[in-house]
């Protein structure tokens, strides 16, 4: 048995995480702000190191490999904000790193990636092609470590140290924690680390139109799978076909229910948030604000809503801030 299938993600684990973080990572700003008259507060992961929350997952996985398993490197699969951290780690820890990523990943996430020194292999996302089989195949070729943008335990505590950060924070303002945490939902990382972090208050995962297999997973009470005829979507960052055993294990235990975002909702939140916070937001990243501007979740004065990204490319950004929908 691996040491992956022999680590079963915990409250505990998160803990460790966050001290690992902290030590290596100033907290990011969590913003107080109004819609409709009702105080939210905004945690902007979009201003880590690599532009996303995606740093806490794979920093706290990466620093705990053996010296042997350094040695053999790693490989990771992402449509871009993974892909960075892992990078980023990489290049920190001096661990050789190879991540494979669509071809239609947008470019400035696949050159970011490229320039903290990792390997880029390109599969065709569009064409159908299985982004895991190529991994595998790599895997195979280095004994290299698989570093899972999302169904890794080590993964899913260190995106959980946002949690505990937004409700010290939150202290040391004189608030209580939150009630809840919304949050976009790609695989449900971000979701099962925030739901070990915080137990006492409500995680609401949110998920781009056409892609909300999380959402029906959870009414199902089990994992289904995007559709085949899944629509184009800004959100790169939320396109994963499936939730695995191990998010849906703690959502399941944790998280009644999630939400869906129209493509407009998304970009009426990133207009938003660029003439509100002045803050630059990457589709997904913007997905649970979107819930929030849309009247889709309770905002009850405790309510922390995540931003998890900001890598989008000018042109793509420009157009949204010109678009009237």
């Amino acid at each position: 048995m691996s040491a992956q299938q022999m680590h079963t993600p915990t409250a505990d684990g998160v803990a460790r995480a966050a001290r690992k973080i902290a030590d290596l990572l100033p907290k990011t700003p969590l913003l107080e702000a109004e819609i409709g008259g009702a105080r939210i507060w905004l945690k902007a992961e979009s201003l880590q190191p690599i532009g996303s929350f995606k740093i806490r997952g794979a920093w706290h996985r990466m620093s705990d490999l053996s010296e042997a398993e350094r040695a053999r490197g790693v490989v990771g699969v992402s449509s871009g904000n993974h892909a960075q951290g892992v990078a980023w780690a990489a290049q920190r820890l001096g661990i050789t790193a190879t991540i494979v990523m669509p071809i239609d990943a947008p470019q400035v996430k696949i050159d970011a990636t490229r320039s903290y020194g990792a390997g880029v292999v390109l599969y065709d996302r569009p064409g159908g092609e299985d982004r895991d089989e190529v991994a595998r195949r790599l895997i195979g070729q280095s004994g290299a470590t698989m570093v899972h943008a999302f169904a890794d335990p080590w993964v899913i505590e260190g995106q959980g140290s946002m949690g505990l950060e937004i409700a010290a924070q939150m202290a040391a303002r004189g608030f209580d924690g939150p009630t809840r945490i919304v949050c976009p939902c790609g695989g449900g990382g971000m979701t099962a680390g925030l739901a070990l972090a915080c137990p006492e208050a409500a995680i609401v995962p949110v998920e781009p139109e056409g892609w909300d297999d999380v959402k029906r997973s959870l009414a199902a009470g089990e994992i289904l799978t995007v559709g085949k005829d899944a629509p184009t979507t800004a959100c790169d960052a939320l396109q994963t076909p499936a939730t695995r055993p191990i998010n849906f294990a703690v959502l399941q235990a944790r998280v009644p229910f999630g939400l869906m975002v129209t493509a407009a909702e998304v970009r009426a939140a990133q207009r938003w948030a660029f003439a509100t916070l002045h803050l630059v937001l990457e589709p997904g990243g913007a997905a649970a604000l979107a819930a929030a501007l849309a009247g889709k979740v309770d905002l009850d004065g405790r309510t922390a809503i995540v931003l998890s990204g900001g890598n989008t490319d000018s042109a793509a950004f420009a157009k949204v801030l010109s678009s009237q929908d």
